[in-house]
Order: structure tokens, then C-alpha cells, then sequence
């Protein structure tokens, strides 16, 4: 053939070979750029006028309600946003942003290369995903005027429209758009709402310390919020990543960065209309973990909460005007949850005694008396003191024994545990030789508790009992003293587990939410109680009994103690951990369980029992319920 005669040929024109190579290269080449520029001035033309990024694009925040639907807990998305000059904007804001999020942005052209590899190399050498490469004016496009979906065709679009909107715009006049449109967490958008709804002031007003928090948010807005659980995990970024990059980029010297590490931040009181702060942000948690910060942000969600907003006014009341009047005692902090023990719904959920306040004392970071923002219902371990004891009775209970059943309360050495002999003594110091089951829980009195542990109940099958109402913080290895509440666990399960004994036997799962709609209204989730079998019906009984006998534990509490109710018959159980580090007071009828914890969050003693730092509380929460439920409230008879 012609070509095999050609190329096998010694007189072959190698020159001829390449001319026709790079012909066809520059073909190829021509045919790219006329591409490009085909697909550039197709995707420009949707870059809008200046005027867009001045106002702001309408979206479809999700809310977050009460369980009626009628009163606005929270909403996540963008809805409001307040323009301000770049020239009024602090320079430490500025830098702070620019050092964290694209420090080369005022000598590229809308993308940066060089940025790109930086970022993977930092993510690489951390192996996570926590430095990302976008310039600030692809940020902008994509917030402003794409979809959130990771794919090629939307990389291309985001890349083109940055190179355009460098080409018509200056500079600063893209940061001041992106400033003004960056989109933070609790329904807001821009520096000038983030300013005033965490700070209380204008951005004007902004130092460096403060600056630079709002930039280390920028990453993710929601999660880092300084109203959420993470102000800890914030301040580390702010830390550790934004003033160091402020510090090589030559925006401050080291010594202004470690001054900012040190001021004490106070933020803002209103929270941008946050209403029942604690739960409206654990259940934003769930949602994140669930749907993920941009889905949730954008697509309109309506979630109806479990949570009952008259109860909870009433719990926070409570929880808030009792805590003040335990400062004299040194206990700094409270928290209360109740929950419907047959669905696992939960009714209230106070954090800690003033979510708004400011931590006590000033010089504290993050260890003090009392860490408002810290949800001690949800978040918090402590030791339970004697409200662990139930779990003991009730295995022991399944087991055949009753609350006739007689135990002698005397000095008792159980053995060596833990390398030193086990020989605990009672609350007062006192031993009352036989007791029944009935008067020694009634009564809490800690030696019997103990017999009833290992000689009736057993260890193993205790702790099992606790794990299966969910604890699920108990970890080996085990002795006796778990049953006077010597391992910690968490408010919000310890109420669930209760939750078990008014059902007669049926642990259901707690949740706080009830169903979630689209922006059509259509159900995309709805939460049903799963009840499953897991104590004897005759056990709890006897054990609701017990618990609810005021003449039984009158002998400690007296007759009218805060554990009383006039007309009412409610099962209730006091712990006090060691020290008085922790006091609590868990209650129940057959519709409702509530639990309360006081202490302070450093673990640092109290100067009272359970029953006075927590039982007014309880006794004022649930004595609203009691009136205004209209519920029958009758334990069934063992």
C-alpha cells in the first residue's frame, strides 16, 4: 500500500512527518479555544448585573417548631442580609478573611492554582478535608448563583463565571459583595448580620479577636456557631489555623495573635430569635448529621419538634429562678428534660440554667462553675449518686425477690475492690439493723443497696439491665459502688431509662422530632415509637410502688419534702454523688418523666443534698404539669 511504501522508504522526509503533526496539533488547539470561548460566552451570560450581589436571593430556609406547629423555634438558611461599604469594614476582618480563605486573591485572576495544590497538600499532610482551594470570587458565584452539587459541569460554570466577573469588577468590590453575602448559620447572610447577632455590635466595631472568630465560622457556618456545642472546637480554628495564617501572611505580628487568643469573648443575648436554645440545637445537630448544612439551608424544610412550648417556658422558669437561688450553696448550674415515657418524646430540655448568661467566673475558658452553652442534658457525664439504685431493685425484683423482703443495714465489709476492702457507710452515718427492700430504697440507704446488688441482683445482670434501658456510657471494669452511682452517665438517658419503669417494662427509644416535611409539604420522615419488652411487668410495678410510697421515704424527706404532690402519686428517686459534686432528682407518673441535675461544670463540690439543690425544680415543673395536663396519673397496682 501507498503509506506502507512511503514510510518503509529510505528517502523518507521526517520533516514532512513532523509538519504534518504540528498542523494537525494547531488544528486541534484552534478547535479548543474556539470551544472554550463557545462555552465561555454561553456560561457568561448568566453572570447578572452588579445590583444582584447587593440584594439578596430569595431562599427556602428550614424552620424548626413547637409540636403544634404554631410558634418558630429556629430556622436554618438565608433570608436577611445588610449591605455595608467595604471602607467601613475593619481591616482585621478583612485580612482574616483574605489570610483563611484565599490569600492570593488580589493577584489572581478568579482562580488560583497555586491555592488549589496548597489546599491538598495541607488536607493530605492532616488527612482530612479541612483547608478548601476556591478563590473567594468562585465562593461567591457558587453561593450566589449555582447549585451546591459536586460535578464537572458545575467546577466548568463556577470557573468561567470567575474569570468574567474578575475581568468586569474590580477587586474590592468583589470582597465587599462576598463579605455582604457570605452565608452564616441562624437564618443570616454577611458579616454585618453575623456581627450583630453574635457580638451585639456593628462590623465596624469588630477587633481582631472577634474578627477573626467570623472568619474561622466561614468553613462551616452552622457547625462552628457560637451558640452551638462546638464554641470550643471554633475557638481551636480560630486558633490554630486563622491567626497563624494572619501571622504569615504579615497581617499581625505574633504577639497581636496571642493577645487575641486570650481576650474573653462575650457574644450576643438574643441569638438571632432562638427560642429553647438547648434543643432548638441538638436537634440542628441531628439534622446536620442527617441531611448534611447545605441541603438544609436551601431546600425548605419544615420540621415539626416533640417539644411542648408552654412546658418548656415552665421548665425554664424553673430550672433558671432555682439555680439563682443556689448560688449560696456553690452550685453554679441546672439542667432538666422531661419526656412522654410511652413514645420517647421529649417534652422540655433546659441546657444548663441561662444559655444567654455569661460563664461564671470571667477567668474561666472552658472548665469553669457554669459553661452556659454546654448542654448538660445531652453533653454532660456525671456521676448519678443514688439514682442508680432503681436498676439494682428491679433486677432484683425479676428475680423473685419483693419489697417485704428484709436486709440488715450494718457495718459491712464486701471485700477487696479495686485493691482496698469495700466498706461503705450510709448518708448519716447510721445503721438501722433489718430493713425491707421497700423502706431501704425508699429511704436510700447505701449499705442495704449494696446486698441487694451482689447477693440479690448481681453485678452483671445489673449493668446489663441499666444498658438495656440505654445507658450507654457505663464502662468496665465494674464494683460495687456503680449502685451508690459511682460511673458517670447522662441526663437525657438516665430519664429515658426511668421512661421504662412507668411503661410497666417497654423501653422506647427518646427522639425530638415528630416529622419532617418538604417545601411541598410532603413527609420525608416521620418519627413512630418503637416500643420493646425489656423489664417484667410485675417488677416495675412493685418498683413504681416503691418509688412512689411518701410515707416509706417520709422517715428522710419528711411528709411535705419537694418530692410531694397533694393528689398525686409520683415515683421519684434523689442521687447525690460524692461530695455533693451532683445532685439529682428523677420522677415519674405513667405519662411523664422528668429529670434534673445540679452541680457545677468544673465537678467542683456543692454545700447541699439533692433534695434541696434539685427537688425545687422538679417539684415546681412538674407540679405545672400535674394541673394543667389533665392526664390520669395512676400507677397500676403491683
Amino acid at each position: 500500500m501507498a503509506y506502507k511504501t512511503i514510510f518503509n522508504s529510505k528517502d523518507i522526509k521526517w520533516t514532512t512527518v513532523l509538519r504534518w503533526f504540528f498542523v494537525c496539533l494547531v488544528y486541534i488547539l484552534l478547535i479548543g479555544i474556539i470551544a472554550g470561548l463557545l462555552a465561555f460566552i454561553y456560561f457568561a451570560k448568566d453572570l447578572p448585573q452588579p445590583e444582584f450581589f447587593s440584594e439578596i436571593q430569595v431562599s427556602q430556609p428550614t424552620r424548626l417548631y413547637d409540636r403544634t406547629g404554631k410558634t418558630l423555634l429556629y430556622t436554618l438558611g438565608s433570608a436577611s442580609q445588610e449591605n455595608v461599604d467595604i471602607k467601613k469594614m475593619p481591616k482585621s476582618l478583612i485580612d482574616a478573611v483574605i489570610a483563611s480563605e484565599d490569600a492570593n486573591f488580589y493577584n489572581h485572576q478568579g482562580i488560583d492554582p497555586n491555592g488549589i495544590l496548597r489546599s491538598l497538600r495541607i488536607n493530605f499532610a492532616r488527612k482530612e478535608l479541612g483547608v478548601g482551594g476556591s478563590t473567594i470570587t468562585q465562593q461567591l458565584i457558587r453561593t450566589s448563583l449555582l447549585s451546591t452539587e459536586k460535578t464537572i459541569p458545575r467546577k466548568i460554570k463556577e470557573i468561567i463565571l470567575s474569570l468574567e466577573l474578575e475581568r468586569r469588577y474590580t477587586k474590592d468590590q468583589i470582597l465587599e459583595w462576598y463579605l455582604n453575602r457570605v452565608p452564616y448559620c441562624h437564618n443570616m447572610n454577611g458579616v454585618q448580620q453575623a456581627s450583630k447577632t453574635y457580638f451585639g455590635k456593628p462590623v465596624t466595631d469588630l477587633d481582631l479577636a472577634e474578627s477573626s472568630l467570623l472568619a474561622a465560622m466561614i468553613q462551616r457556618p452552622c457547625y462552628f456557631s457560637p451558640f452551638g456545642g462546638n464554641l470550643e472546637d471554633l475557638t481551636k480554628r480560630r486558633d490554630n489555623y486563622v491567626l497563624p495564617r494572619m501571622v504569615g501572611e504579615h497581617f499581625i505580628t505574633q504577639e497581636q495573635a496571642d493577645t487575641a487568643k486570650k481576650e474573653k469573648l462575650v457574644f450576643a443575648k438574643d441569638g438571632g430569635n432562638l427560642l429553647a436554645p438547648h434543643f432548638s440545637l441538638y436537634v440542628r445537630d441531628y439534622l446536620l448529621n442527617e441531611f448534611g448544612e447545605d441541603f438544609l439551608k436551601e431546600n425548605g424544610l419544615k420540621v415539626y419538634t416533640t417539644l411542648d412550648w408552654a412546658l418548656q417556658e415552665q421548665a425554664e422558669k424553673a430550672v433558671k429562678a432555682t439555680a439563682l437561688q443556689n448560688l449560696k450553696y456553690n452550685a453554679h448550674n441546672a439542667a432538666l428534660v422531661a419526656l412522654d415515657p410511652k413514645n420517647g418524646q421529649i417534652l422540655s430540655l433546659v441546657g444548663s440554667k441561662d444559655f444567654w448568661a455569661t460563664s461564671e467566673p470571667s477567668t474561666c475558658e472552658s472548665n469553669c462553675l457554669f459553661d452556659p452553652m454546654v448542654n448538660m442534658v445531652t453533653y454532660g457525664k456525671r456521676q448519678p449518686g443514688s439514682s442508680f439504685k432503681p436498676f439494682a431493685y428491679v433486677t432484683a425484683f425479676q428475680k423473685g425477690f419483693d419489697d417485704k423482703t428484709i436486709v440488715k443495714d450494718e457495718l459491712t465489709n464486701f471485700g477487696t475492690w479495686g485493691g482496698k476492702d469495700y466498706i461503705p457507710k450510709n448518708y448519716d452515718g447510721l445503721f438501722r439493723g433489718d430493713v425491707t427492700l421497700r423502706d431501704s430504697l425508699a429511704q436510700s440507704l447505701n449499705i442495704p443497696a449494696v446486698k441487694v446488688l451482689l447477693y440479690m441482683a448481681g453485678l452483671d445482670d445489673t449493668i446489663k439491665t441499666a444498658q438495656s434501658l440505654g445507658l450507654t456510657t457505663l464502662n468496665p471494669p465494674f464494683g460495687p459502688s456503680i449502685v451508690l452511682g459511682g460511673w458517670e452517665v447522662r441526663l437525657i438517658e438516665m430519664a429515658s431509662a426511668y421512661g421504662a419503669f412507668a411503661t410497666e417494662g417497654n423501653k422506647v427509644p427518646y427522639t425530638p422530632i415528630l416529622k419532617i416535611e418538604d417545601a411541598n409539604g410532603n413527609i420525608i420522615k416521620e418519627f413512630k415509637s418503637m416500643p420493646e419488652k425489656v423489664l417484667d411487668t410485675q417488677a416495675c410495678r412493685v418498683l413504681n410502688d416503691v418509688l412512689s410510697d411518701n410515707n416509706a421515704r417520709a422517715p428522710i424527706f419528711g411528709y411535705r419534702s419537694t418530692l410531694y404532690f397533694d393528689n398525686f402519686k409520683v415515683a421519684v428517686k434523689t442521687g447525690t454523688s460524692n461530695d455533693s459534686r451532683d445532685g439529682w432528682v428523677i420522677g415519674y407518673t405513667p405519662n411523664i418523666v422528668v429529670g434534673v441535675w445540679v452541680g457545677n461544670n468544673n465537678n467542683s463540690p456543692t454545700k447541699k443534698i439533692s433534695e434541696v439543690l434539685a427537688g425545687p425544680i422538679f417539684h415546681n415543673y412538674l407540679q405545672y404539669y400535674l394541673l394543667t395536663s389533665g392526664l390520669n396519673q395512676e400507677f397500676n397496682a403491683p
